[in-house]
């Protein structure tokens, strides 16, 4: 199927929310990882999302030279083919953007989406994400509301950050300390400055304990609690129906599977997973080149096995490894079976 259209993807994430389950978002960094990022929800019959980063789009562009735009587009563009060979629909997202890439990132993929649907198309991402973690609330909010508008106006939504979210990815770090919890005033002064969609539709990523990077389950102090706590403040001081914002999960490779749970109950309808995915590609690389070391190396002056050192052999293994991993976080979240192309 093709790329999602605004109205598809607004029916995922209306289709999340009222059957309470999440969508993966799988970062992706090149073609074989988005590959495999579509091969994963084809094989769980999920539709779901696909994402790029700053510094993944630094690398589709090529990492010799400063173009993450550009990359971001060519993304975009080889998704919108590749996907069409596929009976599940995807989402196309741009991941944390900080104010120090605004200029050179999220701000020229808006502008040339602008331009593209002033031409009778589609824009070339169904959501963007404004990371303003690393600015006080109000500078965070009053540029989330300059860009609000002008996504609502070409069928993007925007992706916000209230809190912090520690750790670190592609550059991005924090540390791990009390800001890691969004307080139930920080949820108020959200709705206050972008509605609750009458404005545009926007997803909300609340900091619940979420760290960024490798842990082990247990070692990353969770809070799912504090997500139903702020829905029902909001829900209480607005009169909306039960958890008024979209929400998302940012940081979970150290959750349980009993925090998931409680997470998507209390209105995640989103995931955000990387780390996870990208072990299980490399790992697969791994396991290819050390069982076919001899053949992978032209070791004593031998020729070693073609076959084996093609990097379409040990790409597949790869692929295969992180589509199985995104087969399991659709199962986990809900999503496995579920799609607005059946």
């Amino acid at each position: 199927m093709p790329v999602a259209s605004p109205e598809q993807y607004a029916a995922m994430l209306d289709a999340a929310k009222s059957g309470s389950f999440a969508f993966p978002a799988i970062n992706v960094s090149s073609s074989q990882t988005l590959n495999a990022a579509l091969q994963g929800f084809a094989e769980a019959g999920s539709d779901g999302i696909i994402q790029v980063s700053t510094g993944g789009a630094d690398y589709f562009a090529g990492h010799t030279v400063k173009n993450r735009a550009g990359g971001a587009i060519a993304f975009a563009k080889y998704a919108e083919e590749v996907a069409k060979a596929y009976d599940v629909t995807v989402a196309l997202h741009t991941d944390h953007c900080p104010k120090d890439a605004l200029e050179g990132f999220l701000l020229p993929l808006v502008a040339a989406s602008e331009e593209r649907v002033r031409e009778g198309g589609l824009p070339y991402f169904q959501s963007h994400m404004w990371d303003g973690s690393a600015v006080p609330l109000t500078e965070n909010l009053e540029l989330a509301q300059q860009l609000l508008p002008r996504l609502h106006a070409i069928g993007s939504i925007l992706e916000v950050e209230i809190g912090v979210v520690g750790g670190e990815e592609d550059g991005v770090s924090h540390e791990i300390n009390d800001q890691l919890y969004t307080t139930l005033d920080d949820a108020i002064a959200t709705v206050e400055a972008l509605g609750l969609g009458e404005q545009g539709r926007y997803l909300t990523a609340l900091t619940f304990g979420n760290v960024h990077g490798v842990y082990k389950p247990g070692n990353v102090q969770l809070r799912p609690a504090l997500l139903k706590e702020i829905q029902d403040g909001l829900q209480a001081k607005y009169g909306t129906a039960a958890k008024p914002l979209d929400l998302v999960f940012h940081g979970g490779s150290g959750s349980t599977a009993e925090e998931i749970a409680e997470a998507v109950s209390n209105g995640v309808i989103k995931m955000n997973i990387d780390t996870d995915t990208q072990y299980a590609f490399t790992r697969a690389v791994a396991d290819s080149m050390f069982r076919g070391y001899e053949g992978v190396l032209k070791i004593d002056g031998e020729v070693g096995n073609k076959k084996q050192y093609d990097p379409r052999a040990w790409g597949k293994a790869a692929e295969t490894s992180m589509a199985a991993r995104v087969v399991e976080a659709a199962q986990q979240l809900g999503s496995a079976g579920k799609s607005v192309s059946a």
